[in-house]
């Protein structure tokens, strides 16, 4: 069930190239549900001339290794590559790069290579960074911490010569402006820095879309027709002879408007006619977005691909592998037809080589089929055949590495993983409402996944790619073109002394019944490493199943779960606290059936007389996180809440109640009891941003009520619970932590630990004031800790009290001033992805414990604990 193989585990060097075999030791069997495991793939890196640097291995803790050797000698050849890892920089990309970063970071750990780690804001600020700041969440997250947390540079100069004396070699991850058109480039290359990537004269020329354009055609390649606006020209004469030209209507011909220099996907928009298209234009250019526009002919009828392109060429020779093409829709390879396929990958070499890139790229186009109008396009160019036209359009410089991308292949590690999905019993999709007692938990399908299928974006892709897997005609297809794929890598690879060849796995998706599936796990001696949010995964039925086969998994067990996944239960079981610190909220629970048959005001009325509150929240009674969860002002907003309901919406959007809000996600099918409680008013926290006046952030909070929100996990055994550092997050909009604002990168400001200007603030009396300015610090902090270790105290109470044990995330209110906690919820399978409050948490410990080392302890406290 768990294969042992690792797809491509090898590093690109030029020159002089070394690396060992992959020798992974397998300990122990895990059985991810689900899981966002990363392939990897290697680059080869430029390197500067100087005496000689050492090479990383390709260990078994490196999943991406970036490096170079030249001219080596043996006395060399033990040191450790020191790897500069550049993320942030002035686009709107910002947060994208900061996911990249996680992931490289993630997948080059290793004792042969020490990463140092920076980050540039928006206004081109250099720092240096801890690599436990990488998992910072937001932008905004890390321009908060940068004046406690990191070091700054005086000037982009001041960084360089840093770099020059501090690193090996650079790794930028820097996406859209400075970091793919050639700035950061050209930085390094003054000062002799070697760095992954195209350098910076080809980054210009493929950066801008308009120039990139101008060179595909003169190079033999179709090309969309495009017509430039630039500065504060508006050419509408010109643009209507284009549009003649193109054979589009001038008032409504469909166009694609964006920047020329703005990345992949920024300010890119749809407009139709003359009018439209530079109104859209010339917004792109009020807006700051580039003084370039360019507008182009919508490609009606196409269908959008990808491709990650790879140079395995020996020293400066250019070798260049396309690999599969995606389908934007996330078919890999596309469901075009087979000579289609090997155009894009050959035109994609192509491309690559005669722009001059190097080391990687990610080049985008459209595959128009015969049936579309085409006549707009350049004949007798590369692109055309029978089957239909290609059509090269983006080139990204520096692609996306999240979790999701196609620039990782599967880290090897002492452990053999093998990532498992749990599916419905119609086997897509998991928001389907199926009558329980006809089919049962053990109807439901689980999903074994090779890694290639792992990397989807949403759990509906991934089944489709598992049912596209296994058809026979697709399937010989995907392993026939695979096939080709690697016969070109290694025909690259195996000039390179270092190389020692691959250790590959062709294995389709499995699919087994539930009960299948864990009589398999049993019989390989599997721990299971629970990620099933909500429904069988957290209310003890999973663990329940596993328990009566004897399979250990993760997380606490079916009682605690249980209880858990049921707040009016979990409030109960606590209620008994309130001497000791620990308080619940009162509750009403209803039916959803009641709801819909009493008129609105009867029980707005009811709810606010017997909670004594004008203002409501309501949520599901046995469901995690924010789903379903909103705030009431009014009957009318139950009104909307009710609605929701019985229309079996999947979400209630943006600003739908009096009180503003973001997206609330609805639980489908709709929860039978909902819990009506007081809603909780809390100190309004928000931040500022100063930067453009020195760098200058501020929390602003007045601490009227003495009460904020927080989220902390919970670690250990059963009986001996750890509180980790408690989390505030700064939402961003409405009064209710999103599902985004918990889990997700790029949303939110996680305050880890709470800044010591909030907790216990008051009890720094204004006396302080006469104090000398050192012991008013001290003193100040001394009270703040003394609330923040009752809070943690107060949560370790409420773990053990529960009889949680393994990992758990506990909500609450705390009163910043005594460490009072106010219990919102436990969720007993909390969101684990990489940007997550957790993750900040486990590395504010002293000393920090980074997610590989992390997720290893939660599995260990699964397999060793007795059932």
């Amino acid at each position: 069930m768990a294969s042992s193989s690792a797809p491509l585990n090898s590093s690109v060097l030029p020159n002089n190239r070394h690396s060992l075999p992959r020798k992974p030791l397998f300990s122990t069997r895990v059985l991810d549900f689900p899981s966002n495991a990363s392939p990897k793939r290697s680059l080869k890196c430029e390197r500067r001339p100087f005496r000689g640097v050492g090479v990383a291995k390709a260990s078994a803790a490196a999943t991406v290794e970036s490096k170079v050797a030249r001219d080596r000698t043996d006395d060399d050849k033990g040191r450790i590559l020191r790897v500069g890892l550049i993320c942030g920089g002035p686009s709107a990309e910002r947060g994208i790069s900061l996911n990249s970063a996680r992931s490289v970071l993630d997948h080059i750990q290793g004792d042969d290579l020490h990463v140092s780690c920076y980050y540039i804001d928006c206004n081109f600020n250099a720092f240096a960074i801890s690599s436990a700041q990488v998992y910072s969440n937001t932008p905004a997250d890390f321009d908060f911490k940068l004046e406690t947390l990191a070091q700054g540079f005086k000037s982009l100069s001041d960084f360089v010569e840093h770099l020059a004396t501090s690193v090996d070699i650079v790794f930028p991850v820097i996406h859209g402006r400075f970091g793919e058109d050639g700035g950061i480039q050209e930085l390094l290359e003054k000062a002799n820095i070697p760095f992954v990537g195209t350098r910076s004269n080809e980054c210009r020329k493929a950066f801008d879309k308009y120039d990139a354009s101008l060179e595909l055609d003169k190079q033999g390649f179709i090309t969309v027709p495009s017509f430039l606006v630039q500065g504060s020209e508006l050419k509408e004469t010109e643009l209507s002879t284009w549009f003649t030209k193109n054979n589009l209507d001038a008032k409504q011909g469909k166009v694609v408007v964006k920047p020329t220099r703005a990345g992949s996907s920024i300010g890119v928009t749809v407009a139709y006619g003359v009018t439209d298209s530079l109104a859209k234009a010339n917004a792109i250019i009020s807006e700051g977005i580039d003084d370039k526009v360019i507008i182009e002919v919508f490609l009606e009828g196409g269908r959008e691909f990808t491709t990650i392109v790879l140079d395995v060429g020996s020293g400066f020779d250019c070798q260049p592998v396309a690999l599969l093409p995606t389908e934007v829709a996330y078919h890999t390879p596309p469901l075009f037809p087979e000579d289609v396929i090997r155009n894009i990958r050959e035109g994609a070499s192509l491309l690559f080589q005669q722009l001059g890139l190097r080391d990687f790229a990610r080049i985008d186009g459209w595959f128009l089929p015969p049936c579309a109008h085409t006549g707009y396009l350049t004949s007798n160019k590369f692109g055309r055949s029978e089957s239909g036209t290609i059509v090269f359009t983006d080139i990204n410089l520096i692609s996306g590495m999240e979790q999701t991308s196609f620039l990782f292949q599967k880290q090897a590690s002492k452990l053999e993983v093998t990532p498992c999905l749990l599916a419905p019993a119609n086997g897509y999709s998991s928001n389907v409402d199926t009558d329980k007692t006809k089919l049962g938990v053990s109807s439901r399908m689980v999903w074994s996944l090779p890694y290639s299928v792992v990397l989807r974006h949403t759990t509906e892709e991934v089944l489709d790619a598992c049912i596209e897997a296994i058809e026979p005609v697709r399937a010989a297809l995907t392993s026939q073109l695979r096939s080709q794929v690697m016969d070109e890598i290694m025909e690259g690879l195996k000039k390179h002394d270092w190389f020692r060849g691959f250790d590959i796995s062709d294995d389709l998706p499995k699919r087994y019944s539930l009960d299948q599936w864990i009589k398999q796990a049993k019989e390989v001696g599997a721990t299971v490493f629970i990620a099933v949010h909500g429904g069988i995964g957290e209310d003890g039925t999973l663990q329940s199943l596993l328990e009566a086969e004897g399979v250990p998994y993760t997380g606490p067990r079916v009682i605690a779960s249980k209880t858990c996944m049921d707040k009016v239960a979990t409030s109960l079981a606590l209620q008994h606290l309130s001497p000791h610190g620990v308080l619940t909220i009162a509750k009403d629970v209803r039916r959803k059936e009641d709801l819909l048959k009493m008129p609105l005001l009867d029980i707005w009325h009811e709810l606010t007389s017997k909670l004594r509150s004008e203002t409501l929240c309501v949520k599901p009674v046995r469901d995690g996180c924010s789903t379903g969860v909103a705030r009431l002002c009014c009957d009318g907003d139950l009104a909307v809440y009710i609605k929701a309901l019985e229309s079996r919406l999947p979400r209630i959007h943006p600003n739908s109640l009096s009180k503003t809000h973001g997206m609330i996600e609805m639980p489908i099918p709709p929860p039978e009891l909902l819990i009506f409680e007081p809603f909780i008013e809390t100190d309004e926290i928000t931040f500022s941003s100063q930067l453009s006046s020195g760098n200058t952030h501020d929390l602003l909070w007045k601490g009227n009520s003495r009460w904020v929100e927080i989220t902390v996990g919970v670690i250990g055994k059963r009986g001996s619970m750890r509180s980790l550092t408690p989390s505030i997050t700064v939402k961003e909009s409405g009064d209710i932590l999103s599902l985004e604002e918990k889990f997700q990168g790029g949303t939110g400001i996680n305050l880890t630990p709470p800044p010591l200007s909030i907790i216990s603030l008051c009890t720094i009396s204004l006396s302080f004031l006469l104090i000398s300015v050192t012991l008013a610090y001290v003193l100040f902090r001394k009270s703040s800790n003394e609330a923040l270790e009752k809070c943690k105290r107060h949560i370790e109470l409420i773990a053990n009290t529960l009889q949680l044990e393994g990992f758990s995330r506990i909500d609450a209110f705390v009163n910043v001033d005594s460490g009072e906690v106010l219990i919102i919820e436990v969720n007993t399978i909390p969101g684990m992805t990489p940007s997550t409050v957790l993750i900040h948490q486990a590395l504010a410990d002293r000393p920090p414990v980074y997610p590989h080392k992390f997720f290893r302890t939660l599995l260990d406290l699964g397999s060793e604990r007795s059932l």
